[in-house]
């Protein structure tokens, strides 16, 4: 029984290291692993150059539920809200270990014969996220280029 408690004790302390030691030293400049940030959206977060928008040439209607039936078969995601009319998906990403929640915002609007596909990921809890919001962002719109690309 008492592995059990110092495996309690030891992720704890993990938690706290990563929660809240390593974002103040990185705001101080001494480490940088990640970003400090608390919300990555495509092309708006300088810190991350290489997420930007998905831009294909299919209807609006079409990508929407592609993106809509992504959202709901990636594992430990939740869809909690969708207006189709708006181009709106909201959904609920939770981390692997510790089952954070991150909300994910997905907007999918008509361009010039284009449709562009935005997202916004940001945690509820503490002052970064190591990473977590650009893996979400990454992976969706990973798969939703080869769903595209397979219908």
């Amino acid at each position: 029984m008492s592995r059990f408690f110092r495996l309690i004790a030891f992720a704890g302390a993990v938690a706290v290291v990563a929660f809240f030691v390593l974002p103040s030293l990185a705001r101080m400049g001494m480490v940088l692993f990640w970003p400090v940030l608390n919300r990555v959206e495509t092309g708006k977060t300088p810190e991350y150059p290489d997420l930007q928008p998905l831009t294909v040439a299919l209807p609006p209607a079409r990508v929407f539920g592609a993106a809509l039936t992504v959202a709901r078969t990636l594992p430990r995601w939740t869809v909690v809200r969708t207006d189709p009319a708006a181009g709106l998906i909201e959904a609920e990403a939770r981390t692997r270990l510790w089952r954070f929640v991150d909300d994910v915002t997905i907007r999918i609007a008509a361009g010039e014969g284009r449709t562009l596909v935005s997202v916004r990921s940001a945690p509820r809890v503490g002052r970064a996220d190591l990473g977590q919001n650009a893996r979400n962002i990454r992976v969706f719109l990973g798969t939703l280029q080869r769903a595209l690309g397979e219908a």
